[in-house]
């Protein structure tokens, strides 16, 4: 009898610590943000040296860890990427120069191929000229961004030149992502179309987020913490909406969690 009683009482723990478990994992699965990142080092097919831009990651990423999400960065050949527009004054972005668990992320980048979608609710789009060349032309990270968005009912985000990422993302009925929203990046107010590095860009995010159906409001001012939520997609207009843009992430998948 004693015997049977403690089979019990063992079977009873083992099957909570299972239970436990299988809530954190699941906790985990629901919990992961994919950043998206290029691995172009030059503007198109000049010698003008590219990058994605720290800030814009360091401030996204710092307030999705703070909320409890796990991070993974995928890049279209993997690998590590171009860094630039480091600012060592700001205590944050020093701090993330010198944390190696993060630096070996962006150092270890995967390959969308090796990417499962599902495990992922929401995505997010750095900026930094390189976001202009390899990403929004790669088919495999348009489709791991259609599943978040409709099988997942995830988010889909991007800030500045990562705006670029969105021009070619299609629903499944093949309709264009951004047609009929409001979407924001980098305007073209604040480019400098007669230099160079603007004669390599493939094109104009702002023209090309129009001619996909798309409108484009954005600030006269600049480097103001201009932000845009339509919807399941939000977008900031240059790197001081970085923080921003990942707050309002947050937010959404928060109102989906209590749906």
């Amino acid at each position: 009898m004693r015997i049977i009683v403690s089979y019990l009482i063992l079977f009873s723990l083992f099957h909570q610590t299972s239970l436990i478990k299988a809530n954190e994992l699941e906790s985990n699965q629901t919990k992961k943000i994919i950043f998206v990142v290029s691995n172009a080092h030059f503007y198109g097919n000049s010698k003008i040296n590219a990058a994605n831009h720290f800030a814009e990651i360091v401030l996204a990423y710092d307030e999705f860890k703070k909320a409890g999400y796990k991070i993974d960065f995928v890049s279209p050949k993997g690998g590590a990427v171009p860094l630039g527009y480091i600012q060592t004054a700001n205590p944050l972005i020093k701090k993330y120069l010198y944390d190696c668990e993060f630096l070996s992320k962006l150092k270890n980048r995967e390959k969308p191929s090796v990417i499962n979608p599902v495990g992922y609710i929401a995505i997010y789009y750095v900026g930094g000229g390189a976001a202009m060349f390899g990403v929004p032309d790669n088919k495999e990270i348009q489709k791991i961004a259609q599943v978040i968005y409709e099988q997942q009912n995830g988010i889909i985000s991007a800030v500045c030149h990562g705006t670029a990422g969105l021009v070619n993302i299609t629903t499944s009925d093949g309709k264009y992502l951004v047609s009929g929203k409001k979407v924001n990046g980098f305007p073209d107010l604040f480019e400098d179309m007669k230099a160079q590095y603007y004669q390599e860009f493939p094109f104009s995010i702002e023209q090309k987020i129009i001619e996909r159906g798309g409108e484009f409001p954005h600030s006269k001012n600049g480097w103001d913490n201009y932000t845009i939520t339509d919807g399941r997609l939000i977008t900031g207009q240059d790197p001081t909406a970085a923080a921003t843009v990942a707050k309002k992430v947050i937010e959404a998948l928060e109102l989906n969690k209590n749906k």
